[in-house]
C-alpha cells in the first residue's frame, strides 16, 4: 500500500500533531547524571575538560544530590576518587573509601529519594591506571590479571553494596565479571542488588577528557586487550551481551552511545525484554561544548536531539552529563 506524501506534511503540520504522534519520548527519569567525588572539605574542582563538571568533596556531592532529587532524574551514579592510589586500588575494598563514605552520605540525606548507582571498576584507584592487577606479559608488556581482578572486583561490590548502593555497574570488561560478582553478592545477603553490565563497552577515543576527571588514564599500555575493538563484528557485542546476561546482569549497558547506536538497536531487537542502557561520554560532551562555546551550534537543541536519537535506538536509560540539564530543559 502506497501513502500520499501529503499525509505525512499533515502530520507535522502542527506543533500538537507532531507531539501526539511521536513514538519517541525523552523523559528525565531516563536520565543518569555521572558524579565525580573526592576526599577534602568544601572542595568543587572544576574539570577542564568537561565544562560544568567538578571534582566534588562528599560534603559538596550530598549539596549537589540535595539539588538534582527533585528533578525526577533516574538517579545519580558515582565515580571515586581516592586520596591515596596503588597498585591493586585498596581503596576501592575499603569500607572507609571514598565511594563507600560518599554513598553512605548521600543515603543518609536522601534515603530512598534518589537512586544511588556505582561504578565497579579500578582505573580510578590504581597508581597505574587499568581496571585491574597487573601483571608483566612475556613481551614486556604490561596486562590485567583477569582471575586476580574477579577476586577484587567481588571485595568492591561487597563495599559499596553494603554502604548502601542501589545498583551497581561493573565498567572493566572482565571475563566473568557479572558471574563471580553475582555469586558474591547473593552468598552475602544481596540477592536483590541489581547489576548494570557495561557489556558492550568499546576500547574508544571518546573516554579522554573521563580520564582527565578521573585521574584514570593509563601509565602504561592500553585498555585495548579488555575493551572491545571499535572495529569489531556487531555479532561479537551480542556475543558479550549474551555471556553477560547468562552470568546474571539485569541491565546491558553500550558505551560510548552515539558512535554505537547501531548496537544499541541490535541489543534491544535481540534481547527484547532487557533494560538496555547507553553511555553518553565524556568525549561527545566536550565536543558538544566546545562547539557551543565557539557559537556554532545550539547546545540545547543539539543535546536534546541527541538523547532523542539514543532514545529512538533503544535505550532504556542514558549515562549523561547533561542529565541536570536535559531534565530542567524538558520540564
Amino acid at each position: 500500500m502506497s501513502f500520499p506524501a501529503v499525509r505525512l506534511r499533515r502530520l507535522r503540520y502542527e506543533p500538537a500533531i507532531r507531539r501526539m504522534v511521536q513514538e519517541t519520548s525523552l523523559s528525565p527519569e531516563r536520565l543518569i547524571l555521572p558524579l565525580f567525588v573526592r576526599s577534602g572539605q568544601n572542595v568543587r574542582q572544576p574539570i577542564a575538560a568537561m565544562p560544568g563538571n567538578f571534582q566534588l568533596s562528599i560534603d559538596e556531592l550530598v549539596k549537589e544530590a540535595e539539588e538534582v532529587c527533585p528533578l525526577g532524574l533516574g538517579g545519580i551514579i558515582l565515580f571515586g576518587i581516592p586520596e591515596k592510589k596503588d597498585a591493586v586500588g585498596s581503596d576501592s575494598m575499603s569500607g572507609d573509601g571514598i565511594i563507600a563514605q560518599a554513598v553512605r552520605a548521600v543515603k543518609q540525606t536522601l534515603g530512598n529519594k534518589l537512586l544511588v548507582m556505582t561504578d565497579v571498576c579500578f582505573c580510578e584507584y590504581t597508581d597505574h591506571g587499568h581496571c585491574g592487577v597487573i601483571q608483566k606479559m612475556p613481551n614486556g608488556c604490561n596486562d590485567v590479571d583477569n582471575d586476580a581482578t574477579l577476586e577484587n572486583l567481588v571485595k568492591q561490590s561487597l563495599v559499596h553494596a553494603r554502604a548502601g548502593a542501589d545498583v551497581l555497574a561493573p565498567s572493566g570488561m572482565m571475563d566473568g565479571m557479572i558471574q563471580a560478582m553475582r555469586t558474591g553478592l547473593d552468598r552475602e545477603g544481596f540477592s536483590h542488588l541489581p547489576i548494570m553490565s557495561y557489556a558492550a563497552k568499546y576500547a574508544s577515543s571518546f573516554y579522554g577528557p573521563f580520564r582527565e576527571a578521573a585521574g584514570s588514564a593509563p601509565q602504561c599500555g592500553d585498555r585495548r586487550s579488555y575493551q572491545m575493538d571499535p572495529a569489531a563484528s556487531a555479532g561479537q557485542a551480542v556475543r558479550e551481551v549474551q555471556l553477560d546476561l547468562q552470568e546474571g546482569a539485569d541491565i546491558i549497558m553500550v558505551k560510548p552511545a552515539l558512535a554505537y547506536l547501531d548496537i544499541v538497536r541490535m541489543v534491544r531487537d535481540r534481547f527484547e525484554g532487557v533494560p538496555v542502557a547507553a553511555y553518553n561520554v565524556s568525549g561527545e560532551f566536550s565536543m558538544v561544548k566546545a562547539a557551543t562555546e565557539r557559537g556554532w551550534i545550539d547546545e540545547k537543541a543539539v543535546v536534546l536531539e541527541s538523547l532523542t536519537a539514543i532514545t529512538r535506538a533503544g535505550a532504556n536509560i542514558i549515562l549523561t552529563y547533561w542529565a541536570k540539564d536535559a531534565a530542567k530543559w524538558l520540564a
